[in-house]
């Protein structure tokens, strides 16, 4: 794994894996989706509205899935002080905060008919807004150390407190008297008929695709901005000296 923290060797790499993931996330999503919404039974007690669940499900996954890689990026960076691992971190958090968005305005759409409400301050979706919140917050901290052109800590610490929302999300319907159901997907346990699990499974997995390619074309873009800021940067050191030159 060091050395794929190589810079070089980790562009190398993008160069073939953004396309094939890009483009089976796009073919497994769409394939999900598609067999959701067009091939599924309506629910006994949801009816039609269950279909919402293959956006939203994944959605949430993805949401809280982002935050660890945030905080793996986090320890990879305080641990290997590897420049990478900062750059993986800002990759990530945009992609995390869309899939949090929309799993949030999914589960508000899905909430209007199954609740009469659109917003219910529950446990689930309380600590999922707070989500959404830390990734902004993550991303405005990020870019302003990013600017400083210096490798910073702080970010990556902020990330490994911010994780200790993740536990509160997964217990949020255990802990408290909660509108949002219980987990249906556990480890060894499965409460969802398999008309609608494998489905679900396919959107999941072409919805992470696509959050992988998001996260390494956005790493690609961060390389090649910053590759760019230090080529500047020695132009522009080099020049006293060559008009010093010039002038003696």
């Amino acid at each position: 794994m060091h050395g794929f923290a190589n810079p070089r060797r980790f562009l190398r790499l993008a160069r073939w894996l953004v396309p094939a993931t890009l483009a089976l996330g796009l073919l497994l999503t769409a394939t999900g989706l598609m067999w959701g919404l067009l091939r599924v039974p309506p629910d006994r007690l949801l009816g039609d509205t269950v279909r919402i669940m293959f956006v939203h499900v994944p959605a949430a996954w993805l949401g809280m899935g982002g935050w660890a890689g945030l905080t793996l990026a986090g320890v990879a960076l305080l641990v290997w002080r590897h420049p990478l691992a900062a750059i993986a971190g800002r990759a990530m958090a945009v992609p995390g905060l869309v899939f949090t968005v929309i799993c949030l305005v999914t589960g508000s759409i899905w909430g209007r008919p199954s609740w009469g409400t659109w917003w219910e301050w529950d446990g689930r979706l309380t600590s999922m807004l707070v989500l959404g919140f830390l990734y902004i917050a993550y991303i405005a901290l990020s870019d302003a150390y990013a600017r400083t052109a210096q490798l910073s800590a702080v970010p990556a610490i902020f990330a490994l407190v911010g994780a200790i929302n993740l536990p509160i999300i997964n217990r949020s319907v255990v802990w408290w008297n909660s509108l949002h159901q219980p987990a249906s997907i556990t480890i060894g346990k499965n409460a969802i008929d398999t008309a609608y699990l494998w489905p679900l499974l396919v959107s999941a997995l072409g919805m992470a695709l696509l959050f992988g390619a998001a996260t390494l074309m956005r790493m690609r873009a961060l390389l090649a901005h910053i590759q760019a800021e230090a080529r500047l940067r020695r132009e522009a050191s080099g020049a006293p000296a060559a008009l010093a030159r010039v002038g003696g």
